[in-house]
């Protein structure tokens, strides 16, 4: 049986009662997302992967340690997609791999289209330097820098 994707799912669930969850559950478990598959634990793989540690990621990241943690954890839910980024670019995560953690972060993933996203996309793939490297490379063309914690820089 192939995998359903999310809004597949979503129509399937529009016309369904709780009574129904167990049949709906057994019929489309293999398109169900397993814990295995979170945000969390596909960032602290790929750290493992790349012998890197949270600490590190997060001061190359320049976010502060105990938020970087909580949202790792899944303690907290940051709705700044730009956290991400950073934690991504920091990571040195490729642009696939970046377009992963996004959307299990249920985030949007770069887009195209967006100057912002398509430059960051090039960013992600050419890797010039820190990350306030990106940020000057992104001001320079007249776009937004990547903001932490909700602050802008």
């Amino acid at each position: 049986m192939r995998k359903k994707n999310t809004r597949e799912l979503e129509n399937i669930l529009e016309g369904a009662h709780t009574k129904d969850f167990a049949i709906f559950y057994e019929n489309n478990r293999e398109s169900m997302m397993t814990e295995q598959e979170s945000f969390p634990v596909y960032m602290k793989n790929i750290f493992r992967e790349k012998k890197m540690t949270q600490q590190m990621v997060f001061l190359k990241a320049d976010i502060p340690e105990r938020y970087g943690y909580k949202i790792l954890s899944g303690e907290k839910h940051t709705k700044q997609r730009d956290t991400i980024l950073r934690i991504c670019y920091a990571a040195e995560l490729t642009l696939e791999e970046t377009q992963e953690a996004l959307k299990k972060y249920e985030m949007p993933q770069l887009y195209a289209k967006m100057p912002r996203d398509a430059l960051l996309m090039i960013i992600f793939n050419e890797r010039p330097g820190s990350i306030i490297d990106v940020n000057e490379l992104l001001k320079r063309n007249g776009l937004e820098p990547l903001r932490t914690s909700g602050f802008s820089e």
